[in-house]
């Protein structure tokens, strides 16, 4: 063999970049993935969440009254947008996710605050997930004993005190001790069928393609629903025996609080492994090759993790981020789960959550049939 060359390594690498130039799919993803993570972790993601959703119990009108609800805003930790005439009312707003927090000011609290008897401000949380709440709820309590010095002066100023004129009671609703398992493991339900679905199923057509048994798909007198259908059925077994192992390991592993319906879940479930199987499908029909299949069904499933809610607090990403994140099977079914488990939500309160599942499904199931090539052509 001849020695070395310059000029022969120099045709191999010129070589690798033609190849690369012609799998354009491969070139956009080295291109596209670096790029969404930098803008996902750049802009998107956001472990101080603020400006989340507040209601408000105020049955106090007072100028002291008016100033908290006031700080409460500036803070920036805290949003109102509903007010809650109702005890009933705010503990529905809380369990179906409408808001984070509900604010209850009592009918006495200026009367008490003036006689020194540091009036409670009952704060009641969501804290399904605690890091969302977790800063708010400092915040909130650092509030306490600064929020009135402007008003607390002169002959007032002795009402000020060491531990504040008023006192800021949190009950954490779902998740009272924060429990970072009680978030994460249900969460891990969505996360690990969309990556063992997504993926198992883009090589379903392309692995024929590959190893030429299309031509025997093709040449059965079957129709293009009828082969999509049939190559999800058998992953959806697949994909109820890792939602039984998860659960199983949620309750005598990690413990996790069951107060809602198994049956619901499972059947909830059916519509998410539906979803990520027909995303798997359409990919497959898309790819020319297996590697291409797996490139599109990672970069499917970052933004599924990163944009969801399961790893940062969903309200805290910018409005575009959320945006995009709704437009995800992973980010609803997250706040199913979470709210059957936790919260012992039923189908009226996931109602909501049901019909972007159901319109996920349909598009990615009939953008796949679309693409299903009758011919090798």
């Amino acid at each position: 063999m001849s020695h070395f060359t310059f000029h022969r390594l120099w045709a191999i690498v010129l070589k690798e970049f033609i190849q690369m130039r012609r799998d354009r799919v491969t070139f956009g993803m080295m291109i596209g993935i670096p790029l969404m993570q930098l803008m996902v972790f750049g802009f998107a993601i956001n472990s101080d969440p603020r400006h989340l959703p507040t209601a408000l119990r105020m049955a106090d009108q007072g100028p002291f009254a008016r100033t908290l609800v006031a700080a409460l805003r500036q803070s920036e930790y805290f949003s109102i947008v509903r007010e809650a005439h109702t005890e009933a009312e705010a503990a529905e707003l809380l369990r179906v996710g409408t808001v984070q927090f509900v604010i209850n000011i009592p009918e006495d609290f200026s009367r008490r605050l003036l006689r020194g008897e540091r009036p409670t401000v009952l704060v009641e949380a969501d804290a399904t997930d605690p890091a969302a709440t977790g800063p708010a709820i400092a915040a909130a309590r650092v509030l306490a004993g600064s929020v009135f010095d402007r008003d607390l002066v002169g002959p007032l100023a002795r009402l000020r005190g060491r531990e504040g004129p008023v006192n800021f009671q949190i009950h954490a609703h779902y998740n009272p001790e924060n429990i970072t398992q009680y978030n994460v493991v249900p969460g891990l339900m969505g996360v690990v069928l969309t990556m063992t679905m997504v993926v198992i199923t883009a090589l379903a057509i392309t692995r024929e393609r590959e190893r030429g048994t299309m031509e025997n798909l093709l040449a059965t007198p079957v129709r293009p629903v009828e082969v999509m259908i049939g190559k999800i059925l058998p992953y959806i077994a697949v994909g109820y025996a890792q939602l039984t192992l998860i659960l199983v390991a949620a309750r005598f592993l990690f413990h996790v609080p069951m107060v809602g319906s198994l049956p619901l879940i499972y059947l909830v479930s059916l519509l998410f492994i539906a979803a990520n199987l027909a995303v798997g499908i359409t990919f497959s029909t898309l790819a020319k090759n297996q590697l291409q299949a797996v490139q599109m069904a990672f970069f499917f499933f970052l933004p599924s993790i990163l944009l969801s809610g399961f790893m940062f607090p969903f309200r805290g990403m910018p409005e575009w981020a959320q945006w995009i994140g709704s437009c995800l099977p992973n980010t609803h079914f997250l706040r199913i789960v979470r709210g059957i488990l936790l919260k012992g939500n039923g189908p009226a309160e996931i109602a909501s959550e049901i019909w972007p599942l159901v319109a996920f499904v349909a598009v990615a199931l009939t953008i796949g049939i679309k693409r299903y090539r009758q011919t090798l052509d």
